[in-house]
């Protein structure tokens, strides 16, 4: 037999021809895609048809046929998919004879190592448990002889469908439960950096809901780029399957450049970034036909009621056309869509596009895909710069909150948005590596938007806050730091959209600077008079510090929940405060050295009347963990920081900022070390503070060793089998501070990452003025302001010298 171009002997049905054929199949680089799933699916056919004359005749079981189901019913068959196979009878076979058969097509099957999900029942049997079970009634619509008595599959076919037909009404609202139950369980899949290419939302099980849906006749899915779509996720999972030697569908981080090799994309961002346009697609499908399934079904429920109030003359269509009410020009709502206007015009109207998607958003309406198509054909560019109406729905869409989302996704699906916006082409579904980050570019900057439209009652211009929230990672895809790039991108668009000079300036800089904020409250110390110089330098007005506040807090609110906490909010807003008292005109906020507190005194004269290290450990809530502010105080001595790090990781405390000083008590008391730390249980509830001051005495008496029991915690963690983190680098960060040295340090968050840190530090003999720690995910962003034993900054040369010595000291 010969199927496209490969020739299979079918004169051999056991398991080894069958085994040796697919092999070759499988490994014919060119053949790829649906040719191959097809071909793999013949072969298959071939040979269960063997087995199956074979046990017909040593069973002398008659009245059976061997059916596919599922995707092999399709045809479809990925390298290691499951074989979904039903033994359908007339029910006047002996059960013996039956299990013998079964037996007989089972086990070669399991013997090669395959995956089986079988069944042996009558059409009745078949009929009965597909009106109990959804998704049996789901495989059996895909149902596709194998071998045997074809005319016991064709009645149960019509049945089935028939069934599916007739109870559409109840069985489509329990799919639509069943993929939104899967949705929230596996997530959406073009914002996931491990997508479940099957089960995740715009998977490949929602691509088959969809043609459920579309057998029930009550409702059809939009056609244009589904086929491709399904066509691109089978690809990849049958790439994943040849790359892994084994059934799967989620595609892992360590498989993704394999994956992406095997199916002709240079890398894995290319890879990821053609899975999320098919998912994307799929979604906008299931949402489209979701929409029209209630309305289908809402309607149907309807009628009687109609035919009720319009008496025994009443005709179905009697009630006339649906309501239109006017949204705005050219715009009405009809049937619980913003829809155009009968009288609109968009080949005259170059503005209805936003006109649209404004006035749908701000009553929260989904748009008509009928309607977005037709602006799509018959819609002329806008000219450029944009009218002041456009600019201003624009801005209105913007600002409509969660309804905006929508919307965008709807206008986007028909190519709209990137038509208004080409530089939006570059940014959409870029998939974003880093895993504090929850969804793609594009979405990203839609969310910042939302969260954004909450703030417009705080600043002076709303419309400029949310073009920037639009377009603040404008610049990623492009070479270099995104901030830079986009900030071109951004007065480029701030232009053609019809902002003038200034606004165009001003939205430039909030995307040059929109990390300034919480990078420099997080990783600088605030009290340098130097740091909130720079700042202000950076910003130079009032207004656009204020634009830039209420940015930071979106963007961080959309990227996700590890990246905004209450205790980034107070460190943005007193560096705000600081930075607008400086561009206010009063003096820098900032303290070289300021006086000691009463407490810091007390446990400072506390430590050098006992020689013993003492502490006071205050609660502060804290919105992602339980917090707290910790003040130590220890005569003046070697290997403290180091000491109090790893006394706090052995604690399980999230260090989120420290601060060191020397304090010299007048008289004889002699000179003490202050430290004041911010930190957090990441889980459970804060240590007792006699427990840490006792494990600290301990550590500085050298009776507990510190670093052999966080390697012990270290090396009980779980690693992610195939992932090599870059190795840490240390920086010197110029200009920055006045007082002191600067290094930053980026490196995989570790247990006790800061002790490390310290011990090294020691080792160099640079003394530690304060630390200002932030996690990023699966990364440590940790600043460092050192200086000399005198306390002054390092020279450049051993600056340097220290940072390398830090960073072979960590790798």
């Amino acid at each position: 037999m010969t199927s496209a171009g490969t020739t299979t002997d079918t004169s051999d049905p056991g398991p080894g021809g069958y085994a040796a054929a697919r092999l070759r199949l499988l490994r014919e680089e060119p053949r790829s895609g649906p040719s191959r799933r097809s071909a793999l699916a013949r072969l298959t056919d071939d040979w269960l048809t063997g087995l199956f004359a074979g046990a017909v005749r040593d069973t002398g079981v008659r009245g059976a046929a061997l059916v596919a189901v599922g995707g092999y019913g399709r045809g479809e068959l990925s390298p290691r998919s499951d074989l979904d196979l039903l033994l359908l009878h007339d029910g006047k076979a002996a059960p013996a004879d039956l299990a013998r058969l079964a037996d007989r097509l089972w086990y070669p099957v399991w013997d090669l190592g395959l995956a089986l999900d079988h069944s042996v029942r009558t059409p009745a049997e078949a009929r009965r448990t597909a009106a109990d079970d959804l998704k049996v009634h789901l495989g059996l619509l895909d149902a596709r002889p194998v071998a045997g008595d074809l005319g016991l599959l064709a009645g149960l076919r019509t049945a089935v469908l028939a069934d599916w037909r007739n109870q559409a009404p109840a069985r489509l609202p329990e799919l639509h439960a069943l993929c939104r139950e899967r949705a929230e369980q596996c997530g959406e899949l073009r914002f996931l950096l491990e997508p479940d290419l099957k089960e995740a939302r715009g998977g490949l099980r929602d691509a088959a809901a969809l043609r459920a849906v579309a057998a029930s006749w009550l409702a059809d899915a939009p056609r244009e780029g589904l086929a491709e779509a399904r066509r691109r996720l089978l690809d990849t999972r049958d790439a994943l399957h040849l790359t892994t030697g084994r059934a799967g569908d989620r595609l892992a981080l360590q498989e993704q450049a394999q994956v992406a090799a095997r199916t002709g994309h240079p890398d894995a961002d290319t890879l990821l970034r053609e899975v999320y346009e098919a998912a994307r697609t799929i979604s906008y499908a299931a949402d489209v036909t979701w929409r029209e399934v209630g309305r289908v079904l809402r309607a149907r429920a309807a009628r009687p009621r109609l035919r009720g109030l319009l008496g025994p003359r009443g005709r179905a269509g009697a009630a006339g056309p649906a309501e239109r009410a006017p949204l705005a020009e050219g715009v009405v709502e009809a049937d619980g869509e913003a829809v155009l206007a009968l009288a609109a015009r968009p080949e005259r109207d170059p503005v209805l596009p936003l006109r649209l998607g404004a006035a749908a958003a701000q009553a929260g309406l989904p748009v008509s895909r009928h309607a977005v198509r037709r602006l799509a054909a018959q819609a002329r560019p806008l000219p450029e710069p944009w009218p002041a109406e456009a600019r201003e729905l624009l801005v209105t869409l913007l600002g409509a909150g969660e309804p905006t989302v929508a919307v965008w996704e709807a206008l986007e699906a028909e190519g709209l948005i990137s038509r208004m916006l080409p530089e939006w082409e570059r940014v959409r579904c870029r998939p974003q590596r880093n895993p504090v980050h929850t969804w793609t570019v594009d979405r990203h900057l839609v969310e910042t938007a939302v969260r954004a439209s909450a703030m417009t009652r705080r600043v002076g211009r709303p419309d400029l806050l949310l073009m920037a929230a639009l377009l603040h990672d404008i610049g990623k895809g492009l070479p270099g730091d995104h901030s830079a790039a986009g900030e071109a991108v951004a007065r480029r668009v701030a232009l053609r959209t019809g902002f003038g000079a200034a606004d165009a300036d001003t939205l430039a800089a909030l995307v040059r600077h929109h990390l300034l904020l919480v990078d420099t409250a997080t990783r600088r110390d605030l009290d340098d008079p130097a740091t909130v110089r720079t700042v202000a330098d950076a910003v130079r007005t009032p207004g656009t510090l204020e634009l830039l506040h209420a940015l930071t807090e979106a963007d961080a609110l959309a990227t996700g929940p590890a990246a905004w906490s209450a205790w980034r909010a107070s460190l943005v807003a007193d560096l705000v405060r600081r930075v607008a008292a400086v561009l206010g005109g009063a003096p820098d906020p900032g303290r070289p050295d300021p006086a000691p507190t009463a407490e810091e005194e007390r446990l400072a004269v506390e430590a050098l009347r006992t020689g013993e290290p003492v502490l006071a450990l205050h609660a502060r809530p804290e919105e992602d963990a339980v917090g707290a502010e910790l003040a130590v105080a220890v005569p003046d001595q070697p290997g403290v920081l180091p000491a109090v790090a790893g006394v706090l990781a052995l604690h399980r405390l999230t260090v989120r900022a420290a601060d060191l000083r020397s304090l010299e008590l007048p008289g004889r008391l002699g000179e003490a070390l202050v430290l004041r730390w911010r930190v957090a249980a990441g889980y459970g509830s804060l240590p007792e503070g006699a427990r840490l001051r006792a494990d600290l005495v301990r550590a500085l008496e050298g009776g507990l060793d510190v670093s052999a029991k966080l390697a012990e915690r270290e090396a009980a963690y779980p690693r992610r089998r195939g992932v090599v983190p870059p190795p840490p680098r240390v920086t010197v960060v110029p200009g920055v501070s006045s007082l002191a040295t600067v290094l930053e340090v980026r490196a995989p968050d570790a247990v006790g990452l800061l002790h490390r840190i310290g011990r090294a530090l020691e080792d160099a003999g640079v003394r530690v003025r304060s630390a200002h720690v932030s996690t990023l995910g699966a990364n440590a962003v940790d600043s460092l302001y050192v200086t000399s034993d005198e306390g002054k900054p390092l020279a450049p040369a051993e600056a340097a010298a220290v940072a390398e010595g830090l960073a072979r000291a960590l790798a």
